[in-house]
């Protein structure tokens, strides 16, 4: 069988494995305050455009703790740490209705004592004038104390059905953020995929500029696990270590996390896989136009969406595993294909094929 229902199925890319192989003995401190992790995260940092001021805070007990970035193991636990550092117990989090921490963390926010405010899109982007709404509508409730106040936005780059926002269109979410002194976070989880979509026109540094929290994923891109959290804000950097060991996201190995991303963001590694992902994930996207598969969504990113016939999706099913969204209806399926850092090309040839 050939996987196309995830990005990631394999392990990692050759050249981090063999960093973890080569170090695999030496000792160091833990936590990720070894010299692996204090460097990816200054490498980082760069990559990000952070000033120089931004980039650490000041000693604490004769320890240097990184304050602008922190590595932790997945997206579910980030997503959650940060979700809850950042509200207060009467405050929810604005976001997508098909977004991750909505549909597919079962409850970890909920869990957290946080209400997730969903909102309804057409394909999994917000809009500026959604958020403005839905602050508004709470400001001027007459029972205002009686409802979960909205506490930050929560959006996806790229979404969970592989759209990328604009620009302009994150400069109007987060002048809308700004206005009303509500975080913005940004779950970068194929943040690399979506940054190298034919469709993106907008650089990591600008997407940092105009968040106050985001992560750049690794677990989907390359990395065996982790995440690299990016906190752009410093009046939401305070006492965050805490938060991350309380909620189980600091690792005693920490430099397993810091060596992945120190070898991720050397030599543009990270950019080339994600390159290769989008790549192959456009040619699955050119065959279906082709071959007259309706797209269900108008990605440009590693995730493609097309409707089967629920025959033609058995067919494919006997060679090929993809990931099923939902049935349309009684006679279709909606599909999603989806390629990652390591996708072979053979096997996208082998997919088109059977299309």
């Amino acid at each position: 069988m050939i996987h196309f229902e995830c990005d990631y199925g394999e392990g990692c890319a050759p050249a981090v494995l063999q960093a973890l192989s080569r170090t695999n003995m030496e000792q160091t401190v833990g936590y990720g305050l070894d010299p692996y992790s204090l460097q990816a995260k200054q490498l980082i940092a760069d990559l990000c455009g952070l000033r120089s001021d931004e980039r650490q805070d000041s000693l604490w007990r004769g320890r240097e703790t990184a304050g602008a970035v922190h590595f932790l193991v997945g997206g579910t636990q980030t997503n959650t740490v940060v979700i809850n550092y950042l509200l207060r117990p009467h405050q929810g989090v604005i976001a997508a209705d098909c977004s991750h921490i909505n549909v597919h963390e079962t409850g970890a926010i909920e869990h957290c004592g946080h209400k997730v405010l969903a909102l309804p899109t057409e394909d999994g982007r917000l809009t500026a004038v959604q958020i403005q709404d839905a602050l508004l509508q709470h400001l001027y409730d007459p029972n205002i104390e009686h409802t979960i106040q909205p506490g930050m936005v929560y959006l996806s780059f790229p979404t969970e059905t592989g759209m990328v926002y604009s620009k302009s269109e994150l400069q109007a979410i987060s002048a809308v953020c700004r206005q009303y002194s509500v975080p913005l976070y940004i779950d970068g989880a194929r943040l690399g995929y979506g940054l190298r979509s034919p469709k993106a026109d907008i650089t990591l540094q600008e997407l940092a500029a105009l968040t106050d929290i985001f992560y750049i994923g690794g677990t989907k891109q390359g990395a065996l696990f982790g995440e690299a959290l990016v906190i752009r804000n410093p009046a939401c950097r305070k006492d965050f270590r805490y938060f991350v060991k309380q909620g189980g996201g600091m690792l005693a190995k920490g430099r397993l996390l810091g060596l992945q991303f120190l070898t991720l963001f050397t030599d543009d590694l990270y950019w080339n896989l994600s390159d290769h992902a989008v790549s192959q994930a456009l040619r699955i996207r050119q065959a279906l136009t082709e071959k007259g598969y309706p797209l269900y969504m108008d990605s440009y990113t590693n995730q493609q969406f097309t409707i089967l016939t629920n025959e033609q999706l058995e067919r494919l099913q006997q060679r090929f595993v993809l990931s099923v969204v939902e049935r349309k209806d009684s006679g279709h399926t909606i599909v999603r294909i989806c390629t990652d850092w390591a996708t072979a090309p053979d096997n996208v040839t082998q997919l088109i094929n059977a299309l």
